[in-house]
């Protein structure tokens, strides 16, 4: 996915609420904004988010001094989403589609996104999308791909989330590669998030070799990508990965929560809906 001009005032408060994370100097923050508009002004509309994301989370951690300002939200938030854990592993097994509900759970979980929101409520957000109609829900599909392959790729989004995507991991009943970033940026899980989420009792970890928000695949490792190209069956959490992999030419599947008007329309749906879309399937 391209940016879009209305991504640029996005990219400004994404800077200021991980400035403000991660130092209370007013100075260090203001040098942080002055510098990320002469980062913006060279940025190509044809580039995808991440890739400014990127270079804006790298300059928060060179001002501030502060290499993983999200640390202790990250630890917060998966601890809340495990204290759900078995309550919502009890509605997968009532259920009379168990692996719908599954997904429905690990999408309810990509509302915990520090990038996007300021605030939110996990439990009216589960509430919510295990009730809500898909606007894009590409299930056969995906039960299709699910039933031809041997091993399964997913790329994780968020810490916390994470806990969520282990509940679908447990219910997908095929070897699992669960992809994560290699160092700390927003919100965003890595090795150490996941650990704690109980992904490696579930999936084999593997780092996508690239910090940035989302997955931009010529900045990962050489074994992420050869992983990657031969997968047949790849999913792919979250608006960020979204952006980096959606003009891939090979089958993805997507899922996530619309958080974004700019992402909603460039998918066409709405903002606030949910989505699970199969791409060349």
């Amino acid at each position: 996915m391209k940016t879009y001009l209305d991504c640029i005032p996005c990219f400004f408060n994404q800077a200021l609420r991980a400035g403000r994370i991660a130092t209370d100097d007013e100075k260090k923050i203001k040098k942080l904004l002055d510098e990320i508009g002469m980062v913006l002004k060279d940025i190509p509309l044809e580039s995808t988010p991440p890739e400014t994301g990127r270079l804006i989370y790298k300059k928060v951690r060179e001002i501030t001094g502060e290499s993983d300002p999200y640390k202790k939200i990250k630890i917060e938030s998966t601890k809340k989403a495990l204290s759900l854990y078995k309550s919502l592993k009890q509605r997968v097994e009532k259920s009379d589609d168990k692996l719908l509900v599954a997904i429905r759970i690990a999408i309810a979980g990509n509302i915990i996104d520090f990038g996007v929101n300021r605030d939110f409520d996990i439990d009216r957000e589960i509430h919510e999308v295990l009730r809500k109609d898909f606007a894009i829900c590409d299930y056969s599909k995906f039960k299709e791909y699910l039933g031809k392959t041997d091993e399964i790729f997913y790329i994780g989004d968020n810490a916390g989330e994470s806990v969520f995507d282990r509940i679908l991991i447990e219910e997908l009943k095929k070897p699992v590669i669960y992809v994560v970033r290699d160092g700390p940026v927003i919100n965003d899980v890595t090795y150490n998030d996941a650990i704690l989420a109980g992904i490696d009792k579930v999936a084999t970890i593997l780092s996508s070799g690239t910090d940035a928000p989302g997955t931009i695949l010529k900045t990962c490792s050489s074994e992420f990508k050869e992983i990657y190209n031969e997968s047949k069956f790849v999913i792919s959490k979250g608006q960020g990965n979204y952006e980096g992999l959606s003009d891939e030419k090979k089958p993805i599947f997507f899922m996530l929560k619309a958080k974004c008007y700019v992402i909603a329309k460039d998918i066409g749906v709405n903002e606030g809906d949910i989505v699970l879309r199969g791409i060349n399937v």
